[in-house]
């Protein structure tokens, strides 16, 4: 075999040609990555969105059934061994507090006794706390800020 030698002109073409050569292969590759990359991460963000969206919805659904079964403990809250009061004393209002309860109304009622005190009560379950509207009533009524009043209509 002949040693080929490149020289001048043909040098030049031949480094031009490896030059472009290399340039069309980077931008192969380069479109290649990309176009894998593209569809590696809608595949990931795909599979991110199903699994968000079974987190929320399974959140959802935990505190729907934490609402509901509040709901349902505050409505038979008179029936339980822990409510002190006699359930036929107590009136059912649900907001801003759960029950208006008059002790001794069924006694009173009957001619005996007479009413002993007016409690506002309101029904927690779980970890539930008291909401800021909740917490002015409690307040209101701890600093006496409670009247009785009379709307005679004509």
């Amino acid at each position: 075999m002949a040693d080929l030698q490149l020289d001048g002109p043909l040098a030049l073409a031949f480094a031009a040609a490896l030059i472009l050569g290399a340039a069309i292969g980077s931008i192969f590759c380069y479109l290649a990555v990309k176009d894998r990359m593209r569809r590696e991460y809608k595949l990931l963000l795909r599979e991110w969105r199903m699994q968000e969206e079974k987190r929320i919805r399974s959140q959802a659904l935990n505190r729907s059934r934490a609402v509901l079964k509040g709901k349902i403990g505050e409505q038979m809250a008179p029936l339980l061994p822990e409510f002190r009061y006699n359930p036929a004393d107590a009136r059912f209002i649900g907001s801003p507090v759960d029950y208006v309860i008059f002790d001794g109304y069924s006694e009173a009622l009957q001619g005996q006794g007479r009413i002993e005190r007016i409690v506002l009560l309101d029904v927690k379950t779980g970890r539930a706390k008291l909401s800021p509207v909740e917490r002015k009533v409690e307040e209101a009524v701890a600093s006496g800020r409670v009247a009785w009043e009379t709307l005679e209509l004509g």
